[in-house]
């Protein structure tokens, strides 16, 4: 487990991937004892990694993550997921545009339960959904770390054009 300005992290490996990323109050959080025993990120390279990326990220030092990624979920799951992936820091898409990705604008209620679901948040950037007028909904983390997130990738003022 990691401090971090959004609280207590705890990021999850197995094997040679990173499995979960899970804040302290996470809604679907598995029981700990799932997790294996807890180690110090300075003994295990690739949770070094992991925090080091996080740790830059949330510093707005980095604006994606290089990592072995290994979710565990169903085939539909795992298609929202590689969409959500997609999305580009400081963007934001809906839970319409993901199913109609999928294949079928209806199955938007399905596409929130995968998004809800996904065990990698911030690695695969479920904050950068939105629902459909832009309002902020559901995040396993908190709608105020959704919110916190949201505004730490929001482009500085001074990239914004300019006039004279």
């Amino acid at each position: 487990m990691i401090e971090t300005d959004l609280g207590p992290v705890t990021i999850v490996a197995k094997d040679e991937t990173i499995t979960g990323l899970y804040f302290r109050h996470h809604v679907r959080r598995p029981p700990q004892e799932t997790f294996g025993p807890e180690i110090s990120d300075a003994t295990d390279p690739l949770l070094n990694q992991a925090v080091h990326q996080l740790c830059d990220y949330l510093a707005g030092q980095r604006t994606d993550f290089d990592l072995p990624l290994a979710a565990e979920g169903d085939s539909f799951q795992h298609a929202v997921w590689d969409v959500v992936k997609s999305i580009q820091c400081g963007d934001t898409t809906t839970y319409g545009r993901i199913a109609e990705r999928v294949g079928d604008r209806s199955l938007a209620q399905k596409v929130g339960q995968a998004v809800g679901a996904n065990p990698l948040c911030i690695f695969v950037p479920c904050h950068r959904v939105v629902g459909s007028t832009g309002a902020l909904t559901g995040y396993a983390g908190g709608l105020e770390r959704k919110q916190a997130l949201l505004e730490l990738e929001e482009p500085p003022a001074g990239d914004a054009g300019r006039l004279f």
